[in-house]
């Protein structure tokens, strides 16, 4: 029998539990403040859905990394690295892969000032992108997304995964990450 995957979250299918995923959809929205977005599902909490992003935007670009459930490695906040150019970007979402995609303990925004553009790709395996829309759109239709409406999430377990901790650490080591609390809607 094969070891399941890690992942990040998990939701009982009749009597078992077992991985959720989003199936590879996007929907065009309207955020409240009046801005356009695009929303999608991350299946399987695929980092290269969001590499695939990032052609849409313009270095320098900025991560912010939630840690909203940390395991020791550090405090609970939100890290904000220094302006970062695009290879660093690529190189931290290849270096960290497994762990973005098993571990629920963190969520991680990737924003340009100069695109104006931010992607948002969040615990539950949901992704955001605000900014060039259409590109946006389109980086996801070549990976084979459709339009149409993301399903809810059912009810569900997020895993924190002991395997990771140290890989948690090595984050928060990555960059001279500046620390503030977290928002009201960070916390679990």
């Amino acid at each position: 029998m094969q070891a399941a995957t890690p992942h990040k979250l998990s939701h009982n299918l009749s009597g078992e539990w077992e991985e959720f995923s989003f199936p590879a959809v996007f929907e065009r929205e309207r955020h409240s403040s009046g801005a356009e977005r695009v929303a999608f599902g991350v299946p399987g909490g695929d980092v290269e859905v969001i590499r695939s992003l990032l052609r849409c935007i313009d270095a320098p670009i900025d991560l912010l990394y939630v840690l909203h459930t940390p395991r020791g490695e550090g405090l609970p906040g939100r890290y904000q690295s220094p302006p970062l150019p695009l290879e660093s970007v690529l190189g931290f979402l290849s270096k960290y892969a497994a762990y973005l995609r098993a571990d629920a303990r963190h969520d991680l925004w990737v924003h340009s000032s100069g695109s104006n553009a931010t992607i948002v790709f969040d615990r539950h395996n949901r992704g955001r992108a605000y900014g060039p829309v259409d590109c946006f759109i389109e980086a996801l239709s070549s990976l084979g997304f459709v339009s149409g409406s993301l399903p809810g999430i059912p009810a569900h377990v997020h895993h924190y995964r002991a395997e990771y901790d140290a890989v948690a650490s090595n984050v928060l080591s990555e960059y001279s990450w500046r620390r503030s609390d977290l928002w009201p809607e960070d916390e679990q």
